[in-house]
């Protein structure tokens, strides 16, 4: 689009460290340094969040701790698989095309890719390898909560049975992070990097 500047692929310029104040200076360097995923600087949604720099010193951290737990350890099988049904409901191109690979290379079967993607109804129980009680209770979550006015009870008890409260939460925090990210992708028309496959077909 007409409006999508080059060096940060969205509807503003990529902020730069010196444009800062000194306070916007150290979130900008808990962000980007050598041992952060943005070790070689911003891209995507996170250099949006950056024209608040508060914003970006809170939503980072959470990030973080939604996507890999407090320890590093949380499944990320079950990550992504919380997320693309986000993707696939939100219409997210930029989204699905960024963790369709992240979730294949976590171990995420094949066939439940194409399910979501393509939104089709979740199989019965254990017609599927891959899709087991905790599979479909993270999709159906994902989904009610995307999609409907609010989570049923049985998926309710489900989750909080499979996860505990604290795991509840967690993913519940998970799903909600994602929508905020796809509301920056919106806002700020952020665009994938040239060349890349965008694999979610749009109704």
């Amino acid at each position: 689009p007409s409006d999508i500047h080059e060096d940060s692929l969205a509807r503003l310029p990529m902020i730069t460290r010196e444009a800062l104040d000194s306070d916007g200076q150290r979130v900008f360097d808990v962000i980007v340094n050598p041992d952060s995923r943005y070790a070689t600087g911003l891209r995507g949604p996170i250099g949006m969040w950056m024209y608040s720099p508060r914003v970006a010193e809170h939503l980072f951290p959470a990030s973080t701790y939604l996507r890999y737990g407090a320890d590093g350890t949380r499944d990320q099988r079950l990550t992504e698989l919380a997320i693309l049904p986000a993707a696939r409901s939100l219409d997210s191109l930029y989204e699905w095309s960024a963790h369709e690979p992240l979730g294949r290379n976590a171990g995420l079967e094949d066939e439940i890719i194409e399910i979501l993607r393509h939104g089709r109804p979740i199989p019965p129980t254990d017609s599927m390898p891959g899709l087991g009680e905790t599979e479909r209770t993270i999709i159906r979550m994902t989904l009610d909560l995307i999609d409907e006015p609010k989570l049923s009870a049985e998926v309710f008890r489900a989750a909080q049975r499979i996860f505990g409260n604290k795991g509840l939460k967690d993913l519940v925090g998970l799903i909600g992070h994602y929508t905020t990210v796809n509301y920056t992708l919106k806002t700020f028309d952020v665009q994938r990097p040239p060349g890349s496959q965008l694999t979610l077909p749009l109704p």
